[in-house]
């Protein structure tokens, strides 16, 4: 491909392919004689929600031509026609489009603003300079008469009964029809060949469970606008793990593979231990080590430091042996030839979990950046009182790395998003998700990510995994934990109200302690974050970066005041 005078790629041809499409778009678009009545066609024909019952005409044309101020401008043909193949509403028989980018943008912001014109604006701006770009689901349904739902994933947790299956698996296909992206947690469940009933050797392991939940999945989706994905997690001590392993083999079974079904490992730092050392990793089926411990000595619940040994010498526990070593080519192996398993560093994200005392971290979601407490749910019989649990919800924004830094607007696009995802938190409608709804109305958490570090360490020549791309992410993403504290904190105030359980977590102070113990955790409090190389001094400049003292305000106010939002960051991996 040719290059222009700078070195930089040649894309007049992508260019001209965006004007020749967006020539073929507006020739599809249906036409109206003004932006008013195009709203009150889409408001009446139930398109759009009545936006004129929160915003007068007047407003409405301000926050239009507020958009087209900008003069946005796609800057590939890959970006114009996945967001009017994806995201841009069209006629009932998908023959004409209803909405440009801008008018996307404006019903999207006057939806999350609930009536709010300067937030409203705020929206506009974040989604229009992409500063900010709210989660698919949330993109795609907000501002819809008839919608899907806001949140991005469901991740739910399955029990040893034929209850509970059965349970989650409504669940999986109820969060899946709404567009969500599913995540099970199967470790609780028996091993292959476990006794059930007082018969042995008639368990059929988690397999099967998964395929049906791979069919749940495939099935359910969002009236084919958006295909359903799901996850399936296991623990890396459970007797089934390498049966799971051999599902995304290239070569698998067409009865047992999972073609479309995602799997994760979820791995406590014992396994690595074991590596370390050369040694073997017996594998242990859940229901035998009940049958000799007792009914409260869960696989998924224990700390696996303390049961190992145990477990091994004992004769009567069913178990599997390969050596740790092996495993980790096993599982190298499947990598390539599938990109999967996921991996969860189990220990490592209860280590820094700031609500340890409202539950364990256990699993995580498709893109392994959700770490939330949860509690399994008790299912019982038709004629008796369930015990419901707490699963989790995925309410999902993004920073643009590179538009943030370049606009120096870090500490708005935070806010901003932070705004929009309590409101996404407030207003999905997941009462037919009892578990997940319990938690989303306790919790509030949200999930604030960021994305285009790739990008940003390119634009500046700066190499992945180097001491520069380190301070990036080290100085930006305590940006990123200060300002969505802060605001989560105002909101608190605002409403008067704090998450289910804050002061029983680290961020109040405690023990004589002037401030949370996650305040110390992270030297917040202690020591400033700041650029350290001379490149990153250079993104930062003119840049304000929060200070100790600042954390130390910040600290003091969050104990007095409490935070509205439970969790608030899930940056995935980079």
């Amino acid at each position: 491909m040719r290059r222009d005078e700078l070195g930089q790629l040649s894309l007049s041809k992508d260019k001209e392919a965006i004007k020749l499409y967006l020539e073929h778009i507006k020739s599809k678009t249906k036409q109206f004689s003004n932006q008013i009545a195009r709203l009150r066609y889409l408001v009446e024909e139930d398109y759009y929600i009545d936006v004129f019952k929160d915003y007068s005409e007047e407003t409405l044309l301000e926050l239009l031509d507020y958009a087209y101020s900008f003069g946005f401008e796609f800057q590939s043909f890959m970006a114009a026609s996945k967001f009017y193949d994806t995201y841009a509403l069209k006629t009932r028989d998908k023959s004409q489009w209803l909405e440009d980018f801008e008018q996307h943008n404006v019903i999207v912001s006057l939806y999350l603003a609930g009536g709010d014109v300067d937030l409203a604006k705020r929206y506009i701006k974040a989604h229009t300079l992409q500063t900010v770009q709210t989660a698919t689901p949330t993109y795609l349904n907000a501002g819809r008469k008839h919608r899907g739902e806001l949140a991005s994933c469901y991740l739910f947790t399955m029990d040893d009964t034929l209850n509970s299956i059965n349970f989650i698996r409504s669940q999986v296909s109820q969060a899946s029809k709404i567009a969500g992206g599913v995540a099970v947690n199967l470790t609780r469940l028996r091993g292959r060949g476990a006794t059930l009933k007082g018969v042995k050797n008639v368990g059929k392991g988690i397999v099967p469970v998964a395929k049906l939940i791979e069919g749940e999945v495939s099935y359910a989706d969002q009236l084919g606008q958006r295909a359903g994905a799901g996850a399936a997690y296991l623990n890396i001590f459970h007797s089934d793990v390498i049966e799971l392993l051999n599902t995304k083999k290239v070569n698998a079974d067409e009865d047992t593979r999972l073609a479309t079904l995602s799997i994760g490992l979820i791995v406590p730092s014992l396994f690595f231990d074991l590596a370390k050392e050369d040694k073997d990793l017996y594998m242990f089926e859940p229901y035998s080590i009940q049958e000799e411990f007792g009914k409260d000595v869960i696989l998924d619940d224990i700390n696996i430091n303390d049961w190992y040994d145990k477990f091994v010498e004992n004769e009567n526990v069913i178990k599997h042996k390969i050596n740790a070593r092996e495993m980790l080519n096993l599982i190298a192996q499947i990598q390539l030839q599938s990109g999967y398993p996921y991996i969860m560093y189990k220990d490592n994200a209860n280590k820094n979990h700031a609500l340890n005392e409202l539950g364990e971290i256990k699993m995580s979601n498709l893109c392994t950046e959700i770490f939330q407490y949860m509690h399994v749910s008790d299912i019982k019989d038709y004629n008796e009182q369930d015990e419901l649990g707490q699963d989790i919800i995925c309410n999902l924004a993004s920073l643009n790395m590179v538009k943030s830094i370049e606009e120096k607007a870090i500490e708005e696009s935070i806010r901003t998003g932070m705004r929009a995802l309590t409101f996404v938190a407030n207003n999905s409608r997941i009462e037919h998700l009892p578990t997940v709804h319990k938690a989303n109305k306790n919790n509030r958490a949200v999930g604030l990510g960021v994305m285009s570090f790739h990008s940003m360490c390119a634009k500046n020549k700066i190499r992945y995994g180097s001491e520069e791309s380190l301070d990036l992410l080290n100085v930006y993403c305590m940006m990123m934990d200060y300002y969505s504290l802060d605001e989560s904190m105002k909101i608190a105030v605002e409403r008067n109200d704090k998450f289910y359980g804050f002061d029983q977590t680290d961020y109040k102070a405690k023990d004589g302690k002037v401030f949370g113990e996650y305040f110390y955790k992270n030297n917040r409090v202690t020591k400033n974050v700041e650029p350290i190389t001379p490149k990153v001094k250079e993104i930062f400049k003119g840049i304000y970066i929060p200070t100790k003292e600042d954390w130390q305000r910040l600290a003091r106010e969050v104990d007095k005041n409490g935070l509205y939002n439970s969790y608030r960051l899930s940056i995935a991996p980079y």
